[in-house]
Order: structure tokens, then C-alpha cells, then sequence
């Protein structure tokens, strides 16, 4: 039999404060994982392997692998197995109302996969990978049931303001840790401390710090409904495989929503690519369309843009009280299409290297604030009750996608042999999310949303 369990406030601070400290706690490993450290550092040792082979090649499970291509595989991986699994677990945790319970097991598994990262050497080179690939499914659906609480702890007129303070203290707290991290890294040698060892206490110290922060966050955040008992002879996974195709069923309910996702699909793979390509554009000779940015500029423009990303986050909040959700998404896109326009214009001469710093400001002002007032906005378009089967899908066009925008620049790259054309053709996904957006009825999508929640509820 369920236990009552009292209806907690929205616009609670203290909650909000709570669920906020996780976007602190795991956004370490994007940045210190995903981003500066783990993939160099598995390149490195895969070349080693290389080496020391008989044959020359890499080999895992006896196919051949690629030194500079491990780490990419073990992405896809994680993201073909996040495209699989997520919707499922969501669906599980709606039906169960074990949202918090479901995140605190995923994010302990995640945390500690990283903190073993740090076993990670020469020998076991492919660990690294094998870890990857666990935290990172484990990242993916712990941020399921943590946006799937926005709805609940913040009311609609202020679910833009706590959206983007979640985004904000992510980037101040990975920023923090890497400024530490990158620091550490460069004075390791007059520590006495060995390059490779450095890297993996690196990597190791995103886990603790994702462990640790996370208690805030079990602390202060509130189960919302009482755990729901199994009907004699069930088990959660049938039960959550029946509520998704149920829901997969009720979705042409929603095409307000479906049309918002397909928007946020192609501009958010924009986005991505991105950030994902603009460390490569940066530091490429001038000759192959690069900026020919060295490593030590690179790196403090990292820790800019993370630092005032912060700001841009809390000032797109903002924003999106003054003029409305989509209207700031819509801002935020026109300046994206700005910046990869002027990536192939200009960022020409002896001060490309100042130019690409003040388009950095500029990528930092609306990264945060682009994806958070996206979260807030699909948050008000989604029923009652079932937040973490939709914040699945939502996941799902955030991560699961993202590999079309890398495609296109990597074959415009390989077709013009330069960079500047591949990083212009990255504008079609702004342009496009920008031509269907405003054709989105926000009003409606949470009429229908509400006129769904309305036969639940009586």
C-alpha cells in the first residue's frame, strides 16, 4: 500500500536550490570527461598500443581500432544505447513514481564509473572507453528525471528564471572544476607529479565532484507522489514498456509539441557541433581555414566562454520574462547565425586571434541561455505526469541526433579542403529550426496539455 506523501510548494527555494546544485555537480563531466581530457588521453594510450602490437593496429575483442577513432566509437555507442534505453526508464519512472530514486541510482553509477576512470593506463587502455560508455548512459538518463522535475518545483511564470539558474550554476561549477583541473595539468611537472598520472586524477576528481554535490540535491529534493505498487504479477518493465507505447500512441495529441521538438532538433544539432568543432577551428593553421590559435590562448577562451556562459544563462532568463520563451529562443538563434557567418567572413588579419575571443563572448552570452528557455519552454508543452517519458524524447533530440551537424562539416571540410566553408555550413540548422519555431503555438501546446492532464484528474 502507498504511503501519502504531502504535496510539496513550488517555487520553493531551498528545492530549487537543490535541484539546481545537480546541473553543478555533473556538468564537471561534460566539460573535464567529454570535452579536455578524456579523449586525448585514450588517443595517446591507443597509440601506445599501436606500438607495442604485433601487427600494428589496436585491436579490441579482435577488431581494429583506430587510435583517434576510439573515443568517437565509444560515443556513439553510449549515444545509440541512450536512444534505446531512455525512453524505457522514463517511462519506468513515471509509472513507478520513483523519479528521485531512479536518479540517485544513475547518477551514483555514473559518478563512480568516473572516479574509476583513474585506473585507466597503458595495459587496460580500453577501460577508459568501457567506463565512458557506462557514465555516460548513466549521465544521460540521471538528466531525464532531473529535467523532468522542472515542471514540479516551479511555476509556469517561473520556470524560464529557475531553468536558466540550472544551466548557470552548471557552468560556474564545471568551470571551477576545470580551471582547477587545467591548472593542476600544467603544474604537475614542478609537483613532481607525471603528466599521465595528473590526467587521471583529473578525470577521477569529475566523479568526486559529481558524487559529492549531488547530496544537495537528495537532500533538498522532494518526491513529489508516493511510490506506486505493482500489480500482483507485473514487473516495472512491462509496465513501463505498456505506458510507452501508450504514450508513443497519444503523441499526435501534441503536434504543437512535436513540432517544438523538431525545431529544437535541428537547431540545438547546430549548437552542438558547435561546441564541438570550434577547439578544432581555432587551433588549425591559418592555411587549412583555421585561426591558428595556440594551445594556452585556447584554453583560457574555454574558460571564458564556461565562466561567462553563467551570465548569458541568467541573462536569458531574463530575457525570456521580458519578451516571451520563444521569442528569446528566436534572439538567441539569430546571434548563432551571426557567429558561424562571421567565422567565414571575417576572423581575418593579426587580430583573428582577439576576433575569435570576442565571438567567443558572444557564443558564451547565448549558449547557456539558448538550451535553458529551450528546457523551460518544452517543460510548459508536456502533460502532467508523465515528465520523464517526455524529457526522454527530449534527450533523446539533445544527445541522440547530434551526430548529423558533425557529418555535414566533416564531408564540406573533406569536399572544399577548408574549415571556414564546413563551419558556414552549419548555418542551415539555424536557419531552418528558425524558419519552423515561430510557426510553433505555444498557447495551444499547453491547452492540449492540460486538455490531456483534465480526464486524470477528475
Amino acid at each position: 500500500m502507498a504511503i501519502a506523501v504531502e504535496a510539496p510548494k513550488v517555487n520553493d527555494k531551498r528545492e530549487i536550490f537543490g535541484w539546481a546544485m545537480y546541473d553543478w555537480a555533473n556538468s564537471a563531466f561534460s566539460t573535464t570527461i567529454g570535452t579536455v581530457f578524456l579523449g586525448p588521453y585514450l588517443a595517446t594510450l591507443a597509440e601506445k598500443a599501436v606500438i607495442t602490437s604485433q601487427d600494428g593496429v589496436a585491436r579490441i575483442l579482435g577488431v581494429p581500432i583506430a587510435p583517434d577513432s576510439f573515443f568517437p566509437y565509444c560515443i556513439s555507442i553510449s549515444v545509440g544505447m541512450q536512444v534505446l534505453f531512455l525512453p524505457i526508464l522514463g517511462a519506468i519512472a513515471d509509472y513507478s513514481h520513483r523519479r528521485k530514486q531512479m536518479m540517485q541510482i544513475f547518477a551514483t553509477i555514473g559518478a563512480i564509473a568516473t572516479m574509476l576512470m583513474f585506473f585507466t593506463t597503458a595495459p587496460v587502455w580500453w577501460l577508459g572507453g568501457v567506463l565512458f560508455i557506462v557514465a555516460n548512459l548513466a549521465f544521460g538518463a540521471s538528466i531525464v528525471f532531473y529535467n523532468s522535475y522542472l515542471p514540479d518545483i516551479a511555476s509556469d511564470d517561473q520556470r524560464d528564471r529557475v531553468s536558466s539558474y540550472g544551466w548557470a550554476m552548471g557552468y560556474l561549477g564545471d568551470g571551477i572544476l576545470l580551471l582547477l583541473n587545467l591548472g593542476f595539468y600544467m603544474f604537475s611537472d614542478k609537483l613532481g607529479v607525471p603528466k599521465d598520472l595528473a590526467v587521471r586524477i583529473n578525470l577521477a576528481s569529475a566523479g568526486v565532484w559529481w558524487m559529492s554535490f549531488s547530496f544537495f540535491t537528495w537532500q533538498r529534493l522532494r518526491t513529489r507522489q508516493a511510490a506506486k505498487k505493482l500489480p500482483k504479477g507485473e514487473t516495472y518493465a512491462r509496465a513501463g514498456f505498456k505506458q510507452l507505447w501508450g504514450t508513443l500512441k497519444e503523441l499526435k495529441n501534441f503536434p504543437e509539441t512535436l513540432k517544438f521538438l523538431l525545431a529544437y532538433f535541428l537547431y540545438n544539432d547546430g549548437i552542438q557541433t558547435v561546441i564541438a568543432v570550434s577547439s578544432t577551428f581555432a587551433a588549425a593553421p591559418i592555411l587549412r581555414g583555421g585561426v591558428g590559435m595556440s594551445q594556452t590562448m585556447l584554453i583560457v577562451v574555454i574558460l571564458m566562454i564556461q565562466f561567462m556562459a553563467f551570465f548569458g544563462a541568467l541573462l536569458w532568463g531574463k530575457l525570456a520574462t521580458w519578451v516571451g520563451a520563444k521569442r528569446s529562443i528566436i534572439v538567441s538563434l539569430v546571434i548563432w547565425a551571426g557567429v558561424v557567418i562571421y567565422a567565414y567572413f571575417g576572423l581575418n588579419g593579426s587580430g583573428r586571434v582577439l576576433q575569435f575571443f570576442i565571438l567567443g563572448v558572444f557564443i558564451a552570452i547565448v549558449l547557456g541561455g539558448s538550451q535553458a528557455i529551450s528546457r523551460s519552454l518544452f517543460a510548459q508543452i508536456i502533460p502532467a505526469g508523465k515528465q520523464a517519458e517526455y524529457f526522454s524524447f527530449y534527450e533523446i533530440s539533445d544527445k541522440g541526433t547530434s551526430w548529423f551537424g558533425p557529418l555535414l562539416f566533416g564531408l564540406v571540410n573533406q569536399i572544399f579542403g577548408s574549415l571556414r566553408p564546413a563551419i558556414l555550413s552549419l548555418i542551415f540548422f539555424f536557419v531552418v529550426g528558425l524558419a519552423i519555431l515561430p510557426f510553433v503555438n505555444v498557447k495551444k501546446a499547453e491547452r492540449d496539455a492540460r486538455a490531456f492532464e483534465a480526464p486524470s484528474n477528475a
